[in-house]
């Protein structure tokens, strides 16, 4: 058993809405497909094609967290976390994704708009940091325990996936942005230049 984060939260357990159960159905889909993306683009060995998948599958499950963080605070049944067995260890996953991003892997995106600070870190880590909480999630629906599902996904959304993902999201959309439009920036060419080889372009931006 697993000590609820936060504390207070919990209340009688009750039967969800029609609505609700069809939510759940539906961000449960939206994983699955995340998560079967995210480990075929790790056996992929060519950059080019994964990046795309990525950012597709990334906009998708933000899409998802989104529809989560709209709805009013979900209430789950027990005071804590019923045991659904121990996280999977995505640590080959991140090791794979690493390989095939490459010289993309590494961004710097700023953590908190309100209070800007610039923040270094790996592709790699922060989609399997996703799909740790995600695949928590998907791991109570499964068990039949749809309320524990919604509040876990909408929890770990609001306080740390919806933030990578968003984050993972802008770098992909910025690989994909100097392959359309060939961009320089002062002290980018390194990463342009990586970006324009992921994706198979010559030095002048054409295919």
């Amino acid at each position: 058993m697993t000590d609820r984060v936060p504390e207070g939260r919990a209340v009688g357990v009750r039967p969800l809405e029609a609505d609700l159960e069809e939510l759940a159905g539906q961000i449960a889909d939206q994983v699955e497909s995340f998560l079967l993306v995210l480990r075929a683009v790790a056996s992929e060995d060519e950059g080019g094609r994964a990046v795309p998948l990525l950012l597709l599958e990334v906009a998708q499950i933000s899409l998802a967290g989104a529809r989560l963080g709209a709805q009013v605070d979900f209430r789950p049944g027990s005071e804590y976390q019923p045991d659904v067995g121990p996280d999977p260890d995505l640590d080959r996953l991140r090791l794979r994704l690493a390989r095939t991003l490459d010289a993309v892997d590494t961004y710097s995106y700023v953590d908190d708009p309100y209070r800007p600070e610039v923040v270094e870190s790996q592709l790699s880590d922060d989609l399997a940091s996703i799909a740790t909480d995600l695949a928590n999630g998907l791991r109570h629906h499964r068990a039949g325990d749809v309320a524990e599902a919604l509040w876990w996904w909408q929890f770990s959304y609001v306080s740390s996936w919806g933030n990578l993902a968003g984050a993972a999201l802008n770098a992909l959309w910025s690989v994909v942005h100097h392959d359309r439009l060939d961009a320089e920036f002062t002290g980018e060419e390194e990463r342009v230049a990586a970006a324009n080889e992921m994706l198979g372009l010559d030095a002048e931006g054409g295919s």
